[in-house]
């Protein structure tokens, strides 16, 4: 093993050697888009590498008849009229010339892996697929292979009147970038005959920026009609002046093969190819090597072996004692973490011995002890981490947030069993939890959370359920959405954490997408009205659950309130009251939070409520999916930016 470790060290070192240093941020997505069956990594979306959301730009040319006008745009790109006329300094009513490049404002996020804005679109006709969504009417801002992967319509199960996600491609600047001085990333369409210096120039910025922005050398080839990432100092110009004459035939309609590639490299003009075969074979290597190297370090850290994880009883009692770190007088294979759970996680998590931890937590002194909960804040190699304690097999849980990912739900790094307990290792998130931000304002130095605080927080709450039912593989029921167990980080965003009744949609999920249940455990105020009555388990419940996390950021209320005649009343029943009538906006002043003293838009906060109270309805038919409550979020969020 130590030659292994040393000849993959060497090699690394020299492989290392022949790598050019790079300012890098995003892969140049080259012609991947127009290979719908290409699962090419970059054709999915820009790499989260940076800050979770951020304002950005992206570039749209003027196609009539059905996009030539601020409002077409703005309602296909998921924006605001405001927001296009103000950037190009246009009208709102006449209609914009056509192939006329704008640039549009976005709210970037990033969801999951990729950086993306959300928008949706309702299939008008047969002939529209993935490829024509992409490469036509989105004029390359999105590509078949991210439609295909972020819905769960296949290619062939298509038709008239579907609404689909559409994820459109943007990104974040990098921390060197923001050192650089670069505030934005816009998502540039490039025009047949130009090339990176002439697109750098037409904004203002130095050619290199513009190339490391997309990991492009100078010696290189770019092709017309793709995404190019322009990296921004200031805010992009009121208008692109571009002194190219547009092409012959209109850039947003491309033929299906793909367009003539311009391979005169002797041209004075520099331009940009794609790495070189040998240039991938380097890389392949060295992804090869760096795997080798770190599963080797990752075994030889925890001092387990997946070939000791067996099925037999002797092989697993040895693993037991392994993993747990106890005496075997006191394991208990039934008391403690199923093997089959204990393999996964064997697998993709760090397993911390208890001593580990003990000291880590101060002995798991009361000083450290998170409101009183089961959960620990601790130091583990100068970080903060917490700790959460469990009796008895916590596998479900360890198995669910081993396999999911995403930057709005708490990250689970490791776990412990020991003496029949389980000890989970999350990610230290500082501002505690939700409800202890708007239902504890009674406190010495209370601080309210503002508007677009509680709208961003919404808007993360409803991107990390969109992510477990929709994208996450396979799909998940959370089954236990509620402000405490919504975490805020130092920014305020939120986390979705406690996995531990959470649900995977399986085969077992009927047609209908349901499943029935006799054990119904939950926390009152937050359970749908089907599963208290009938056991029935669907996506729907995380959507009421939503829609009362809601609720209690509008209201600063409970789940559970008090009325005039001191009985208890449902938040969720509350909500109808106060947006009935015709002076509806009046009464929702008095439902509003007195701490957030008036401090928001009427018309946005009454928004707000008509989504929770859709989410809230008896009737589980009559809630909408997540997915389209999310596109609405993203609205609401972007007007509250501005």
């Amino acid at each position: 093993m130590d030659i292994v470790f040393c000849a993959t060290t060497i090699t690394l070192i020299l492989l290392l050697n022949f790598i050019p240093e790079t300012k890098s941020q995003q892969d140049y997505l080259d012609n991947h888009q127009l290979d719908c069956d290409d699962p090419f990594n970059s054709t999915y979306g820009n790499i989260c590498n940076s800050m979770k959301s951020c304002q950005s730009y992206i570039t749209f040319k003027s196609s009539p008849p059905l996009y030539n006008t601020p409002a077409t745009i703005a309602y296909l790109l998921n924006s605001t009229v405001p927001l296009i006329t103000n950037a190009n300094n246009i009208s709102d009513v006449d209609p914009i010339p056509v192939d006329t490049m704008i640039t549009v404002p976005v709210t970037c996020f990033c969801s999951g892996h990729y950086y993306q804005h959300n928008s949706s679109y309702i299939l008008k006709n047969e002939n529209e697929n993935y490829f024509t969504l992409a490469n036509n009417t989105y004029e390359a801002l999105t590509t078949c292979q991210a439609l295909d992967a972020q819905n769960i319509y296949g290619l062939d199960n298509l038709t008239v009147g579907l609404n689909l996600h559409v994820p459109l491609r943007c990104a974040c600047p990098t921390s060197k970038q923001m050192e650089n001085g670069f505030k934005y990333v816009l998502t540039y369409l490039v025009s047949e005959g130009e090339y990176p210096a002439l697109i750098a120039e037409l904004f203002g910025v130095d050619t290199q920026s513009v190339l490391d922005a997309n990991k492009l050398q100078e010696d290189s080839v770019i092709y017309y009609f793709t995404p190019f990432m322009v990296p921004l100092k200031d805010k992009p110009p009121t208008k692109i002046q571009r002194t190219l004459p547009p092409p012959s035939a209109p850039l947003s309609k491309p033929p299906v093969e793909n367009p003539t590639r311009n391979k005169d490299s002797s041209s004075s003009k520099k331009r940009v190819i794609i790495g070189s075969t040998a240039g991938a074979a380097v890389f392949l290597l060295l992804l090869i090597f760096f795997l080798l190297f770190f599963c080797f370090c990752h075994r030889h850290k925890n001092k387990i072996s997946l070939s000791s994880v067996a099925t037999d009883s002797v092989a697993t009692k040895t693993t037991t004692e392994k993993v747990s770190n106890t005496d075997t007088s006191t394991t208990n294979p039934s008391s403690s973490l199923s093997y089959k759970g204990l393999r996964y996680a064997a697998e993709s998590l760090t397993v911390y011995n208890f001593e580990e931890l003990h000291k880590a937590t101060g002995f798991f002194s009361e000083a450290n002890r998170l409101n009183g909960s089961s959960v620990y804040r601790a130091s583990l190699k100068g970080e903060d981490a917490a700790v959460k304690v469990l009796k008895g097999d916590a596998s479900a849980e360890i198995n669910i947030q081993g396999r999911i990912s995403h930057a709005n739900i708490t990250r689970l790094s490791g776990f412990c069993v020991h003496k029949g307990s389980t000890y989970l290792v999350y990610e230290f998130v500082e501002n505690g939890s939700l409800d202890n931000w708007i239902h504890f304002n009674n406190r010495l130095n209370f601080v309210a959370l503002t508007w677009r605080q509680r709208v961003q927080i919404v808007q993360d709450v409803a991107d990390a359920l969109n992510y477990l039912h929709n994208y996450a593989n396979p799909s998940h029921i959370h089954k236990n959405l509620i402000s405490g167990n919504v975490l805020l980080d130092g920014s305020f965003r939120g986390k979705l954490c406690n996995f531990g009744l959470a649900r995977v949609v399986n085969d077992d999920f009927g047609e209908g997408g349901f499943q029935l249940t006799r054990h119904v455990i939950g926390t009152h105020g937050y359970m749908p009205p089907e599963y208290i009555e009938n056991g029935l388990i669907s996506p729907k419940m995380d959507v009421f659950a939503f829609g009362v996390v809601i609720l209690e950021l509008l209201s600063g209320k409970e789940a559970i309130v008090g009325d005039t005649n001191g009985e208890e009343k449902l938040l969720s029943a509350a909500v109808s009251e106060a947006l009935e009538g015709d002076n509806g906006r009046e009464k929702l002043h008095a439902f509003m939070d007195p701490t957030l003293r008036g401090d928001y838009p009427l018309d946005m906060a009454y928004s707000m409520a008509e989504i929770a109270k859709c989410c809230v309805a008896r009737d589980h038919n009559l809630r909408p999916n997540i997915s389209e409550v999310l596109v609405i979020l993203s609205k609401i969020q972007s007007s509250s930016l501005d």
